[in-house]
C-alpha cells in the first residue's frame, strides 16, 4: 500500500477508535470518571484530557511546549492535560468529542498516534470493566510498530531478547523465549501495562512482566 494511502487508513482508524471511546465515556457516572486508570497517577478524566491534548497540538506548538518545559516531558504532558481538562467530566468529554476527527499530531509515524489512542483507551476501559477489542487491522500495525521501535513508549526494549507471537493474527517479532497471546494483550504489555501479562503464555512472560513492573 502506498505510504499516503496507509497514512489515510491509519488516521481513519484513529478517528473510529476515538468515537468508540467517546461512546463508552458518555455512559460513565462521576465516580467512574474519577477512577484510577492504568496510566500511572492519571484518572479516567485525566487520560481523556491527555488524548484531547494529543489531538490538538502540531509539531511547532509541541516543540515550543517542550522547550518551555525545559525538555521535561512529564511537565509538558501535565501542562497540556491541565489546559484541556474540563471543570466537569461533561466538559472534558465535550472537548474530546471536538477533536475526534482531528489528524493533528506532533512529529512521528501515524502508527504511533493510533497506538496512543488504542493504548490509552484500554487504560480507561480495563479498570472500569469495559470490553472493546479493536479490529486486528487496527491492532496489528500498532503491535508491529511497537515491536520494531521505541517511540512514545519503550516497547521494543520491553521485548528485547524475546520472541512474541500473536495467537489471533500475523504479528511475530524477535528471537528468544516465547511470549504468546492476543494481539491486544501483546500490544498492551509492550506498552508497559503489566496487567495484560496475565493474558500471555510462554517461557518469556515472567521476563516481560518484570520489565513492565520496573
Amino acid at each position: 500500500m502506498p505510504k499516503s494511502s496507509l497514512r489515510r487508513t491509519l488516521w481513519h482508524a484513529v478517528h473510529v477508535e476515538r468515537a468508540a471511546l467517546a461512546e463508552d465515556l458518555a455512559k460513565l457516572d462521576d465516580d467512574q470518571w474519577a477512577q484510577p486508570s492504568l496510566c500511572g497517577r492519571w484518572t479516567v478524566q485525566d487520560v481523556t484530557a491527555h488524548l484531547t491534548a494529543a489531538a490538538s497540538i502540531g509539531p511547532l506548538r509541541w516543540f515550543s511546549s517542550i522547550i518551555g518545559a525545559h525538555f521535561d516531558f512529564d511537565l509538558h504532558n501535565d501542562r497540556r492535560l491541565a489546559e484541556l481538562r474540563g471543570m466537569t467530566p461533561a466538559e472534558t468529554l465535550m472537548r474530546f468529542r471536538a477533536v475526534m476527527g482531528s489528524s493533528t499530531s506532533p512529529l512521528g509515524p501515524s502508527e504511533a498516534w493510533l497506538g496512543e489512542v488504542v493504548v490509552h483507551s484500554e487504560d480507561i476501559r480495563r479498570p472500569l470493566g469495559i470490553v472493546r477489542e479493536a479490529p486486528l487491522d487496527v491492532l496489528g500495525p500498532v503491535a508491529t510498530f511497537f515491536a520494531r521501535r521505541n517511540f512514545t513508549v519503550n516497547s521494543r526494549s520491553m521485548i528485547e531478547g524475546l520472541r512474541v507471537e500473536a495467537s489471533d493474527g500475523p504479528v511475530v517479532a524477535g528471537d528468544g523465549p516465547l511470549v504468546t497471546g492476543t494481539t491486544l494483550a501483546l500490544m498492551m504489555a509492550m506498552a508497559g501495562r503489566g496487567a495484560y501479562c496475565d493474558e500471555l503464555a510462554g517461557p518469556g512472560v515472567e521476563t516481560l512482566r518484570a520489565r513492565c513492573a520496573s
